[in-house]
């Protein structure tokens, strides 16, 4: 990425705002921050950092001094005119400052309420709200470049779910077989790992089940959930195992979530809405007797995080879009008996869509 990509985001997101009728956009640190100028605080502190964006001008990055040598290294800040606040002064008034006394401005979601208080007393009559709802597309759509990073995060990941099935399961803690997860990622080139689900028996049943204690025996489902950062673009991939021979009713769950999701899959195309790719998998899991049992969305977008907006749940009319990466990710979890899910990330494509996962999806059997 060079000071001109950066540029290029940068005058997309201010084309966005005016687009959504937005005087411009007011981005703290977290991914957004990331993604438009390269820059991550070593620390996010009770100190300001704000980039602000209007239409048809360069972005004014606004940063502690004791941090500004940090920030003008960032590979976009060259795009940037970068203002230091020192201790002592009032940074939400230099903020207020440079924003129109009567705009409406998209901020980051995860912007402090002491800042967004303090910019509110300095411009009382500005009007403010999340980015997720008035820029839900900002970072949806990826480029080439994004594509390519995020399918070397998922063909990383699936190098780790090969090699974790390798090592043995009965016998050894749910917590055992996550460290062996997120080792592997980080052998695969994984600089952060965001999670390593590892749900057996009746703890598959819950989807965001955190690995215990619980030592998996012969004969458990074992749902594997795991992802994260590499090269700041994010993995996210689910595979169900089974300790030694499965019994039918497993293979048959197994297999209707299989086809939920391969139908989910041939479901993306240009134009289909993003509640059309929940239907379609809810429908397959739904005729086979299941449906009270698929308790979650089917996908959520992906990019520097590893959750973000498109969400592929039923009211979500946004259409998909050639590049829009997301999971599709049916399941059925049965309380107290086991749990299936089976995700690829995809990416929406010219014409359909293509898998950034290509490990099998069949049920996997482990020792």
């Amino acid at each position: 990425m060079t000071r001109d990509d950066y540029e290029r985001r940068m005058a997309r997101a201010g084309a966005a705002a005016a687009e959504a009728g937005l005087a411009g956009l007011i981005v703290t640190p977290g991914p957004d921050l990331v993604w438009l100028c390269g820059y991550r605080p070593t620390a996010v502190t009770e100190r300001l950092t704000a980039l602000v964006i209007e239409p048809g001008r360069p972005g004014r990055l606004l940063v502690p001094v004791l941090e500004r040598p940090d920030a003008v290294r960032a590979p976009g800040a060259a795009a940037l005119e970068v203002v230091a606040w020192a201790d002592g002064s009032d940074p939400c008034a230099e903020l207020g400052a440079w924003l129109a006394p009567q705009g409406r401005y998209g901020v980051s979601d995860g912007m402090w309420a002491l800042h967004l208080l303090g910019v509110q007393r300095s411009v009382p009559q500005g009007r403010y709200g999340a980015l997720t709802e008035v820029l839900p597309m900002l970072r949806a759509v990826k480029d080439a470049y994004e594509v390519e990073r995020l399918a070397a995060a998922g063909a990383a990941a699936d190098a780790a779910y090969q090699d974790i099935l390798g090592v043995p399961f009965a016998g050894r803690r749910e917590c055992d077989i996550a460290a062996d997860l997120a080792r592997l990622l980080r052998e695969h080139g994984h600089s952060q790992v965001d999670f390593t689900v590892v749900g057996s028996g009746p703890n598959g049943a819950n989807p965001h089940h955190e690995a215990g204690e619980r030592v998996i025996e012969d004969g458990d489902m074992v749902v594997l959930d795991f992802g994260g950062l590499k090269d700041g673009y994010g993995s996210d991939t689910t595979r169900t195992a089974h300790v030694g021979k499965p019994g039918a009713e497993e293979r048959t769950v197994h297999e209707v979530v299989r086809e939920a999701q391969q139908a989910a899959f041939e479901a993306v195309r240009p134009g289909a809405a993003c509640q059309d790719i929940d239907r379609v998998a809810r429908r397959v899991i739904t005729s086979a007797g299941y449906g009270e049992y698929f308790i979650h969305r089917t996908g959520h977008g992906i990019g520097v995080t590893t959750h973000e907006p498109p969400y592929m749940v039923e009211g979500e009319h946004l259409p998909l879009v050639p590049g829009m990466c997301f999971s599709i990710e049916p399941g059925i979890y049965l309380p107290g008996r086991f749990g299936v899910r089976i995700e690829d990330i995809v990416v929406c494509t010219e014409d359909g869509g293509r898998r950034l996962n290509r490990t099998g999806r069949e049920l996997a059997v482990v020792s």
